[in-house]
Parts: C-alpha cells; sequence; structure tokens
C-alpha cells in the first residue's frame, strides 16, 4: 500500500541522490560559494550574523529531522557549507584590513617599492610602494610615473622618495560600473596617484630587474608594438605593452581571455614539456625500458608549470590552472582519468578557501565557467560518441575536428556572455568564431615559436622563430579587429539586475553539475534570469558619484554628455552602462538643452510626462536667487558642490552632499521611477567605512 504524499516524494529524493551520488561533491564550492555571494549582498554585520546562525540551524535541523538520509546530509552539508563560505570572507575581509587615504592631497611618499610594472603603451610605470612607518598615509599605495621620469636603474626593493598626487581608492562610478574601492580593500591599497619627477632612490634596490622583467624586455625587443605585447603576455603575463586600439578590439571580439595567463597557457606549457621529456628520455633504450617514463615527465611538467604559475606573477587564475593542472598529472601518475569535473570543482574549492573574495571577479567566473562547460560537455556520453576517433578517411576526420570546435566554442560561449554581459555590459557575437582560429593559432603556433626562439637566443640563433611567432601574432591582432569591427559584432547590455544574474548562474550550474534528465529543470531559472535582464529598460539618467558627470538619453536613444571635456575612462563607463556602443554627443549640442558655461537645463519626455533637469558644469559658483530659482523650476539637480538649503527642486536633489551618501546615480523615467544607487541604504562593508588617515598639511612659509 502506498505511503503518504511525503514520504513518496522523499522516497523518489533518495532514489534521484543515490543516482547522482557521484556528482554530490560537485556541489561542495558552488555552495561554500553561495556563502561568499551573500555577505556582499548582505548589507552589514546583523545580517551576516543571523546568515550563518540560520545557515547552521538549517544543518542542525536537518540531521536531526532527516534520521541519516542522503537528503538530509546533503541539505546539511550544504548550509554548512553556506555558513562556513560566509564566515571564511568575512574574516578575510577583516584580515586585510589597513587603513585609506582619507581625501585627495599632493603629498611626500618614502617607501619601499615592491613591484614594478611598466605601461609602455601608456608611456607610464605603474611602481607599488610599502609606505615607511610614522609617515600617516596608508601602509601600501600605487604610484604612476611618466617613463621619462623613472630612475634609470630603480628596481623592486629600492627604497625611494617622491611627490605624489594621491586619492583614496575610487568606489563604482556609476550603478553596476567596475568597483575598485572593494577590489583595493581586499590588495591592501589604501591610495593610488601620480608621482612627479624627480624621483629619488635613498636605497638601491636588488640588483637586477628579476627574471620576468628581464624576459618581457627580451621579448619586446625581439617582437615590436602590440604583437610583442601579447607575446610578452604569453610568457610573463606582462601586458603593459598593448595599446589601448588593440587591447579593446581582443575584448570586442571575445580574445581577451589569450591575454590573462590562465588553463590555455599552463596547458600549452605543460604539454610541451611533458612531449619534450618523453622524447629525450625515450632516446635511451635503458630508460624507456627500466623506468616509468609517462611518470617521470609528468614530474618533470608539474615542477614547470609551478615555475611558470611564479614567474607570470600567480596571479589568481594562474594559480587556480596550476593547480588543475597538477591535479591532472597526479591523476596520470595515477592511472586514473585525468580531466573530470571533480577536478574542476577541488580547483574552485581550492581558491575559494584561500581567496574567497576571487569568486566575485570577472576572471574567476569566467575560467571556471569556460572550464566546467568543456569538461561537462565532453563527459556527456552522446557528444563524446559524436567526436570520438574511429577509422575513418581524413576529410571527414577534419570535418569532425571543426564540428567539434566549432560546438566547444559555442558552448564556451553561450556560458560566457552572461558573465560578459554583467560584468562589462557588452559580449563579443563572433567570439565562437574567432577563437576556432585564435586558440589552435595561439596554442600551436605562437607559443611553441616563442618557446624555441628564448631557447635558441641562448646560441643567438632565435630570429627565424620570432619572425614566426610575430606573424602568428599579427594575424591574431587581425582576427580581433576582423572580428571586433564587423557589422553587429557586439552586444550590448545596461546593467543587469544581481537577481537576473543569480538565476542564469544557478541555471547554468543545474544544467551542468547533474548527470539524469532533471539537469533539464535548470532551462527554467537560466530563462527567467534572461528574459529579466533583456527587459531591464535602459537607465536616462546616470550621474557618477563625484557630481561632475552626467549623462542623459535622449529622444533617439543617444546619451549626452554633460561635459564636453570628460576622459576616455568616464566616457567607456557612460556608455557601456547605458547599453550604447558609440561616440557620446555633448548635452549642450542637443535640441532641447539650454547650456552657458556653468549650467545646462534640458527637458526630456518619458512616460507621457516631461522632465527637466539641470546639472552645473563648471566650477563658478551661480548667484544664490537665481540658484534657489532654477531649484524650484526643474525637477532633477544635479551638482558637483553643495547646494543651498532653498534649492528645493520638485522630484530628487542629487548635489555633493546627498552623492555623498548614494554614490553614482542611474535612473530610469517612466511611469514608475526608479532610482539605483552605488552605496545601499545601510550597507556596511568594510570598504565603505574604513579607517583613515591623514599626513598633517605643511606648515606655510
Amino acid at each position: 500500500m502506498p505511503g503518504p504524499p511525503g514520504a513518496r516524494a522523499g522516497a523518489a529524493l533518495e532514489r534521484w541522490l543515490e543516482i547522482e551520488r557521484g556528482q554530490l561533491f560537485l556541489w561542495v564550492p558552488v555552495m561554500l560559494g553561495v556563502g561568499v555571494a551573500l555577505w556582499f549582498v548582505l548589507p552589514d554585520t546583523a545580517r551576516w550574523r543571523a546568515l550563518i546562525l540560520a545557515a547552521l540551524a538549517v544543518a542542525a535541523a536537518a540531521l536531526a529531522v532527516g534520521r541519516g538520509g542522503r537528503g538530509a546530509r546533503a541539505l546539511a552539508w550544504g548550509a554548512a557549507l553556506v555558513a562556513l563560505g560566509c564566515a571564511l570572507v568575512w574574516c578575510r575581509a577583516e584580515r586585510v584590513a589597513a587603513p585609506v587615504l582619507a581625501r585627495p592631497a599632493v603629498v611626500q611618499v618614502i617607501g619601499t617599492v615592491e613591484r614594478i610594472e611598466p605601461l609602455p603603451a601608456r608611456e607610464l610605470v605603474r611602481l607599488r610602494i610599502a609606505i615607511d612607518a610614522g609617515l600617516q598615509l596608508p601602509p601600501l599605495v600605487r604610484v604612476n610615473l611618466a617613463t621619462r621620469d623613472m630612475p634609470v636603474g630603480l628596481t623592486a626593493g629600492a627604497r625611494v622618495r617622491v611627490r605624489a598626487r594621491l586619492m583614496p581608492p575610487a568606489p563604482s562610478a556609476v550603478p553596476g560600473a567596475y568597483d575598485f574601492e572593494r577590489v583595493a580593500w581586499f590588495d591592501g591599497l589604501g591610495a593610488t596617484g601620480r608621482g612627479f619627477a624627480p624621483v629619488a632612490v635613498i636605497a638601491p634596490g636588488r640588483p637586477d630587474s628579476g627574471l620576468r622583467a628581464r624576459l618581457t624586455a627580451h621579448v619586446q625587443s625581439r617582437v615590436a608594438g602590440s604583437a610583442g605585447g601579447i607575446a610578452a603576455a604569453l610568457v610573463t603575463g606582462d601586458r603593459g605593452a598593448i595599446s589601448e586600439e588593440d587591447a579593446e578590439a581582443l575584448r570586442r571580439s571575445g580574445l581577451a581571455h589569450l591575454l590573462s595567463v590562465s588553463g590555455l597557457h599552463v596547458t600549452a606549457v605543460v604539454g610541451a614539456t611533458m612531449l619534450l621529456v618523453l622524447r629525450l628520455l625515450a632516446l635511451s633504450p635503458t630508460l624507456a625500458l627500466r623506468w616509468p617514463l609517462p611518470v617521470i615527465a609528468a614530474g618533470a611538467a608539474g615542477v614547470v608549470a609551478i615555475g611558470y604559475t611564479v614567474l607570470t606573477g600567480a596571479e589568481v587564475p594562474t594559480v587556480r590552472s596550476c593547480i588543475a593542472a597538477l591535479m591532472v598529472l597526479a591523476a596520470m601518475m595515477l592511472g586514473r582519468q585525468a580531466i573530470t569535473l571533480r577536478l574542476v570543482a577541488f580547483g574552485a574549492l581550492v581558491v575559494l578557501l584561500l581567496w574567497p573574495e576571487a569568486l566575485m571577479g570577472p576572471s574567476f567566473q569566467m575560467s571556471f565557467a569556460a572550464v566546467t562547460a568543456i569538461v561537462a560537455l565532453y563527459e556527456s556520453e552522446r557528444v563524446r560518441g559524436w567526436f570520438e576517433r574511429r577509422e575513418e578517411g581524413w576529410g571527414k576526420r577534419l570535418a569532425r575536428g571543426i564540428a567539434s570546435l566549432l560546438l566547444t566554442g559555442l558552448v564556451v560561449e553561450i556560458a560566457l556572455s552572461p558573465i560578459a554581459l554583467y560584468h562589462f555590459h557588452k559580449s563579443g557575437l563572433y567570439g565562437a568564431l574567432a577563437n576556432i582560429v585564435a586558440i589552435p593559432l595561439t596554442t600551436f603556433v605562437v607559443m611553441p615559436f616563442e618557446a624555441a626562439g628564448l631557447a635558441f637566443d641562448l646560441v643567438g640563433l632565435g630570429a627565424p622563430f620570432w619572425w614566426v611567432a610575430e606573424q602568428g601574432l599579427r594575424l591574431l591582432l587581425w582576427i580581433a579587429h576582423s572580428a571586433a569591427n564587423a557589422p553587429g559584432a557586439l552586444a550590448m547590455l545596461p546593467a543587469m539586475p544581481g537577481g537576473a544574474y543569480a538565476l542564469m548562474v544557478a541555471g547554468g550550474l543545474w544544467i551542468a553539475l547533474w548527470r539524469t534528465r532533471v539537469r533539464l529543470a535548470g532551462i527554467v531559472p537560466a530563462a527567467v534570469g534572461a528574459a529579466w535582464a533583456l527587459a531591464t529598460p535602459m537607465p536616462d539618467l546616470l550621474v557618477t558619484g563625484d557630481g561632475r558627470h552626467l549623462a542623459l538619453r535622449m529622444p533617439g536613444g543617444a546619451l549626452a554628455l554633460l561635459r564636453d571635456r570628460a576622459g576616455d575612462y568616464v566616457r567607456d563607463t557612460l556608455a557601456e552602462n547605458g547599453g550604447v556602443d558609440a561616440e557620446l554627443p555633448a548635452l549642450a549640442e542637443q535640441r532641447d538643452a539650454r547650456c552657458s558655461a556653468d549650467l545646462c537645463v534640458v527637458t526630456v519626455e518619458r512616460g507621457g510626462r516631461s522632465w527637466r533637469i539641470a546639472a552645473t558644469r563648471s566650477g563658478y559658483m551661480v548667484p544664490w536667487r537665481e540658484m534657489v530659482a532654477l531649484c524650484a523650476s526643474v525637477d532633477i539637480v544635479v551638482a558637483d558642490r553643495w547646494l543651498p538649503k532653498g534649492c528645493v527642486p520638485r522630484w530628487l536633489k542629487l548635489d555633493r552632499g546627498t552623492l555623498r551618501e548614494t554614490g553614482g546615480v542611474a535612473i530610469t523615467f517612466g511611469a514608475r521611477p526608479h532610482v539605483e544607487t552605488v552605496r545601499k541604504p545601510g550597507a556596511r562593508h568594510p570598504w565603505l567605512t574604513p579607517p583613515t588617515v591623514m599626513p598633517p598639511r605643511p606648515p606655510r612659509s
């Protein structure tokens, strides 16, 4: 006799989890990541504590009520991991706490140079300086110097003295933009700015510039221009010599991942090392017969992978790829299947345990999304059946290989597009096609010939290899520009709601990590998230957190910019977050705007009503009576200064006092106007209320 519905549902759940038991470990880093993400989403310590306690209570209740069933244990483990993730990133945020500069200032910087990062494409050199004690400055600052001002022979470890204009790390300019303030907090940076000549070297640093810097300089001397910058990025991870035009083409074409030393590069290095060591050792019949050459080759490849990771700066994507490579090599040495989703999950788990904040960055998300999509695709028996090797002619074999590359590229593009749209508000539509050529070109031509060029340079015979590598790199740049400039090459989307993005991520993970037909249920949240993101209206008004810059959507859909002399960063940020892929025209040139040197007043029609907006556009003060009268006649007033209390617009006042509380603002007009702010009400994350320091002002002479 069948039991009650609850018992039947419980039994069905147990049977399903028993079938999927091999997949349960894959959800360990996912649930840990959920806890990390919720810490960033929830505003303050009270909610963080409540989340941890609630998750632990759910875990305890599941164990108490579930009577040892697999479903109860899975729920308990999941809830405990959520609590652990939240606690882990909270502890990490408190552990890296360091004071931040209170306000912009011109100061004397004295300290030890930790890192030197040349940026030849911008004619800059970036110094990371540990500040001497007693200067009342943040412990770690970053200073940009013009290349011409860089002292000859300055190396890491030197003590320097330089006058610089420093400012606190900048928050997101507008909702959805890059949050350097948060990134700098976890990186320990308390201020950034520009240094002025002369730069005094108080004590010399290490006697040489280090292997990484020497290799970068050598590669760039062999291959000129942006091609040399890409060549250096493949060897040492230094991308400073790539021009902004070429870097933008790589981003728009979906090839920017080639510049970040990660899975592709580590895999190529490991594979080449194993092949070379095996071939050399196999030349000896004695070694071939008496020693396990694949095991030795795998060990050598592991050592090289670690060395390559250290050489390229040991950034998170490279460390993650190195960990994955070491696990693959260990599996090969033990005779196990090398590449599985368990391996990917373990790599993600290690990174989250060491750097939980990495979860929120596009690098972590895109790296693991791509690898997970590829491995899940080829773990499918049906897909393996399509592309497994078989006895057939070279024509069919070639066609099968091309189809495999195309399907892989398509799946990766589907996995990465929501991430690119969420973080960068744009995604290249031809990325799959571009990667079909670019990835084999980089893996099998550029990197091997670069390695051969470096090796043969030891005896002065590397020129032919460098020539081949340079031609490959120039072809790569041509592919990038062709894909970036093709009609309709870029999909643009304004700032995506966090809930829509979470639904798409959850749906994608559900599809990728389960094996039974239940996985198809993930299509529902993914589709709902995509529809939500596409249905989100573009903002009509964007205001930066300092109140200096404003972009207003005009009747034709273009965004018009308040200040004609806004820099490229401001223009790009406002255009991307407004969902526009075009130059921003000046607001003063628009038909419905009336602008002087000090003020702009513009009227736009939205949602069946007129909106009248006023904004200051210079540093000169407007007479009090005129300003008060203007405020009373407009719906919104925007200023980069404090406005008088008598200035009361009909709907919203965004002056320095208001913007200090809200940060940048995005407004959507219509029947129900919506205001989105950078700083959420009640948010108390450490980088929002950091301890501050400020050096005393020098006495006037």
